[in-house]
């Protein structure tokens, strides 16, 4: 079945990243990824994503639908078929407030959910989220200011080389509970603009639960208001030492 392309706007896409111990995060990948490295660490995070107005391309705006919805990522690189280096994020967990998502992701559209209940308050200047999976599997609470220029990374230099890397990781490849694919998802939008955010709290029982002096915070991005599509791609075989579509 041909699984449809869908516009939305993309309301809130905070990124919460983590510095990672690239030895560490191998493990935590399928055989056919590899971490992606940036100033020698290997980069995770959450991606707390609130969707608007969400439908097949060809339907009207009117009939979109509106979701919360969390992505545990890491920045990863795979040898495409021609053998050239491609880079995105592998995603081990998705997570939704939706049911609907949790009940058509990995059918109607890739990406296997999670149902979570997800608790928000925003402003222009803050953005507080936070969610609990229902089954237990991941707890998260961020709190961030939205500031201006990034500082304090070790991961980036300024807010421009931090926007670049995750430009790059526009193709999402998620876990699925079979083990043997991974569900393909490309965003597409020509409005690509991140913010800067200034972190006053953030809590994650996955990074928290690696061990010690494994992961550390480094910094949080934030999208707002963007038009963007979401284009499924062909599922992605988990094989030995090479990704083949």
């Amino acid at each position: 079945m041909r699984r449809p392309r869908l516009a939305s706007t993309v309301e809130r896409r905070l990124l919460l990243n983590y510095r990672v111990d690239p030895g560490i995060a191998a493990t935590l990948l399928p055989p056919s990824l590899r971490p992606q490295l940036q100033r020698g660490w290997a980069v995770g995070g959450h991606c707390l994503l609130r969707i608007g107005a969400a439908r097949p391309t060809w339907a009207p705006r009117g009939a979109g639908l509106r979701s919360e919805n969390a992505a545990l990522r890491f920045a990863v690189e795979w040898d495409g078929p021609d053998g050239r280096t491609q880079t995105g994020v592998y995603i081990p967990r998705r997570d939704s407030g939706s049911r609907l998502n949790t009940l058509v992701g990995g059918r109607l559209f890739p990406g296997e959910h999670h149902l979570a209940r997800f608790t928000v308050a925003e402003t222009p200047e803050q953005l507080d989220v936070a969610f609990a999976a229902r089954d237990g599997g991941l707890r998260v609470d961020v709190g961030v200011d939205v500031v201006p220029e990034l500082s304090g990374s070790r991961l980036f230099q300024d807010l421009a080389e931090a926007s670049a890397f995750f430009r790059c990781g526009a193709t999402g490849w998620s876990a699925t509970a079979s083990g043997v694919r991974l569900d393909g998802l490309l965003l597409e939008t020509r409005d690509w603009r991140v913010e800067a955010c200034r972190v006053r709290r953030a809590t994650s029982s996955f990074f928290e639960a690696l061990p010690a002096g494994a992961a550390g915070l480094d910094c949080a991005l934030v999208m707002r208001n963007v038009a963007a599509t979401w284009k499924p791609l062909p599922a992605l075989a988990v094989a030995g030492g090479r990704a083949a579509a």
